[in-house]
């Protein structure tokens, strides 16, 4: 009787919130929107009430909500959220580059919570914790079954608070105690000359303080080189705060420029954002890196770069993301991420590549066809186009990853023997020196045979879907020896894909070892060996003619 009692005065807490939150919601409203809002709620809340009392088992109030709210929100767009209290640490984290916690990334493998890297310097790294390493416990806490945001959870918290985790490295099962700390992850995990002329920087995020890391980095570099080029990489970047990126985008353009403007459905969201300051420098031939992942802020200064015509946009198409969220408190310390407006950039065309409004009649989405996008103009008459992120000016090809590549980074063969080379090894050269032997290269072979390392190719693939087809079909006896001959000269080349694809797995390895030393910017300054976008940069700045060119439209 007494759960029966606590479980409809907790069903009676939750009504009586939402029925204060849709009172203000109401207030809002206006006519027939208002009596549509008052009406549904009082169908939802009604509805709500009856399942929580009259369901055969008990409910758990809070993850059925949940669950309702995150069901109603996916029916919008991917970057409208509700955060919980517990979610807090995340969003913290989106906007300032910190968090309080112990200062590693982990990823769920094979069901159990492995730690895919430890931050220098930070709580993790100086209690000896390793990538590959098994988290089993926090503070006495089973993670088995628990999802990889409610790992995270249980390891942030207030800084300088302990806590306590088991591991299991190798088989071998011990305790680590760790002080929380205030975790802080640059924005720039690299920057430097990369030839006599030639400055780069490396940008991840566009948390505070990005733009001034940027300028202080360039300014540096400046103070110390003869620099007569830069290449600002924004590949990888998923974005971040959009007022950096009108201060980085500031460092190459003049005060007064207008970087982006925002269009929502309440007039208080539209809004513009100029740059505010002089810039640090606006003659240098520039060129900004994209890819796939440059998202968000990303695309913002590439494509306000490419509107002005500042500099080259080189690489591939960005993902296209031209949505604003804006971060509304609730009760109770929860947040709602809710997109409020989509973002123009100079010369008027939105960079949105999926238009979440517009669903087929299975409730997917699809990007914006070429048809439907619409020409735009940079400042000095270019021609480019919405609807589908930045364009770069050069594009880069890469060839397509033989599945043996795929395979390897798939099942953690790579990461696994670097973990293996960093533990038989005390120390190697300096990032830009090490590279792997023939020794090392024949280990590596050795480790994948121990592993029984083993992949299925598409071609394999498509003749066993051949051989079934036949025998389905009645043909196999005429055509088995040709599938038999066909199986075999797969199978053969198959067994050279280490030499055939060794240069990229080399690179691989290369970068994954160098990374246990030297961290995140060994990792950046040994994969700049072999970056086709970066050559390709620094062809451009040996060839004025073409860079000029390419800004004229000339090329």
């Amino acid at each position: 009787m007494k759960e029966i009692f606590n479980r409809n005065r907790r069903l009676q807490t939750v009504l009586m919130i939402m029925v204060f939150a849709f009172a203000s919601i109401a207030l809002t409203g206006a006519g027939s929107r208002n009596f549509e809002i008052t009406r549904n709620l009082d169908i939802f809340s009604t509805l709500f009430r009856e399942l929580v009392v009259n369901y055969v088992d008990d409910i758990n109030v809070s993850e059925v909500m949940r669950k309702g709210i995150d069901e109603m929100l996916e029916s919008l767009d991917p970057y409208t959220v509700f955060i919980s209290e517990a979610e807090i640490e995340d969003v913290r984290f989106m906007t300032t580059g910190q968090y309080g916690g112990i200062g590693a990334r982990v990823n769920e493998r094979n069901n159990r919570m492995m730690v895919r890297e430890a931050y220098q310097d930070f709580p993790a790294y100086k209690a000896g914790l390793q990538p590959g390493d098994i988290i089993l416990e926090v503070n006495g806490q089973s993670l088995e079954g628990r999802s990889e945001d409610e790992v995270r959870t249980l390891l942030q918290g207030q800084p300088g608070t302990t806590i306590n985790v088991l591991i299991e490295r190798d088989g071998v099962r011990s305790n680590k105690s760790l002080e929380r700390e205030v975790i802080r992850i640059p924005n720039i995990p690299h920057y430097s000359m990369i030839d006599e002329t030639t400055a780069y920087v490396k940008l991840t995020g566009f948390t505070r303080r990005a733009g001034g890391e940027v300028r202080d980095a360039l300014l540096e570099l400046k103070e110390e080189n003869d620099v007569q080029h830069i290449i600002l990489d924004l590949r990888g970047n998923g974005g971040g705060l959009l007022h950096e990126a009108v201060n980085i985008a500031n460092l190459f353009l003049d005060k007064g420029k207008l970087i982006v403007h925002t269009k929502g459905r309440l007039e208080d969201r539209t809004s513009t954002h100029s740059t505010l300051n002089d810039p640090l420098d606006k003659e240098i031939p520039l060129v900004v890196l994209t890819d796939r992942a440059s998202a968000s802020a990303s695309e913002i200064v590439a494509g306000a770069i490419q509107d002005y015509d500042r500099g080259v946009v080189i690489g591939n198409r960005s993902f296209g993301k031209g949505l604003v969220q804006n971060v509304v408190p609730l009760s109770y310390n929860t947040q709602l991420k809710v997109t409020i407006a989509e973002y123009f950039i100079p010369s008027g065309r939105g960079i949105q590549s999926i238009n979440y409004a517009e669903r087929r009649s299975d409730g997917s989405v699809a990007q914006i066809p070429d048809s439907l996008k619409v020409a735009f103009e940079t400042h000095g008459g270019r021609r480019v186009y919405d609807g589908g992120g930045i364009n770069p000016d050069i594009v880069v090809e890469r060839p397509e990853r033989g599945a043996v590549i795929s395979a390897l980074q798939r099942q953690f063969m790579i990461f696994d023997y670097a973990n293996m080379y960093f533990r038989q090894h005390e120390s190697i050269e300096e990032p830009k020196s090490f590279f792997i032997t023939d020794e090392i290269y024949a280990d590596f072979v050795a480790f994948l045979a121990a592993n029984e390392f083993s992949y299925e190719t598409d071609s394999e693939r498509l003749l066993n879907r051949l051989k079934a087809a036949a025998e389905r079909e009645k043909y196999y006896e005429a055509v088995a020896s040709d599938i038999a001959r066909l199986t075999e000269v797969v199978k053969q080349e198959k067994t050279r894909d280490l030499v055939t694809f060794r240069a990229e797995i080399e690179q691989m390895l290369r970068e994954e070892i160098v990374s246990r030393y030297y961290y995140r910017k060994g990792r950046v300054v040994v994969s700049l060996d072999d970056d086709p976008d970066v050559e390709r940069a620094l062809q451009l700045f040996l060839d004025h003619q073409a860079y000029d060119g390419i800004l004229a439209g000339s090329n």
